[in-house]
């Protein structure tokens, strides 16, 4: 979901007719609410944790950070304009403070190490692998060091019936972007942008593929 002014933008669903959609298909279909839930308990945010949720998209999985965790400080960011007047409508309406930015995935307007913990949701399936690779960079600078990335994302199929499924979202989204997260490469993407314990945690079966958790750390000493 890059900026319209990017040659590669793709906004939610691909095709901005679909945004006003967007949470009613992707609540029925990719079992959000357990993913995300999961994805925010992998991430082990603390209560003064400055938390970036890279291309929120329409909030849902920020405001339910901010919602479980009332005292860390919660970021989103995106390129879409649109969908974010509808994340801060969202939060606004359910009375939790997040902040939402404007700005691409691969130049965030942040100082380096400024993040302890950055989580991401059905994104990087969108992204080019060159597009991939800038991101991670990004994401490492972001960090804080020790900080974490959780990401939860399109992945190797579980079986031959998720790999069928996840055809959907190829024809959808394009063959080229899906098929790094369909061959399993976001660990390898993640090891070369530096970080460390890059790990699959869990994976979930849903309309449309293999819904895949991983982390990874930036070292210590980066």
């Amino acid at each position: 979901m890059q900026r319209q002014s990017d040659p590669n933008y793709l906004p939610a669903l691909r095709f901005h007719f679909l945004t006003p959609y967007y949470d009613a298909i992707v609540g029925s279909t990719t079992r959000e609410r357990r993913f995300k839930h999961a994805l925010i308990d992998q991430s082990r945010i603390g209560s003064n944790h400055k938390v970036l949720d890279l291309a929120c998209g329409t909030g849902t999985l920020a405001i339910w950070i901010k919602q479980q965790h009332p005292e860390a400080e919660v970021t989103g960011v995106d390129g879409d304009p649109i969908i974010l007047a509808t994340a801060a409508g969202k939060a606004k309406r359910t009375g939790v403070s997040v902040r939402f930015d404007h700005a691409l995935s691969y130049t965030l307007p942040y100082s380096p190490s400024h993040f302890d913990r950055v989580v991401s949701s059905l994104f990087f399936h969108h992204l080019s692998w060159e597009s991939k690779q800038r991101t991670a960079r990004e994401l490492f600078r972001v960090l804080k060091p020790g900080g974490e990335l959780h990401v939860a994302d399109w992945g190797r199929p579980d079986n031959a019936l998720m790999r069928t499924l996840f055809l959907f979202v190829q024809i959808f989204d394009g063959f080229a972007n899906t098929r790094d997260n369909v061959s399993g490469e976001l660990i390898t993407l993640f090891e070369k942008a530096g970080f460390v314990s890059v790990m699959q945690r869990q994976t979930f079966s849903t309309l449309y593929g293999t819904m895949t958790l991983y982390s990874a750390k930036k070292p210590i000493d980066a």
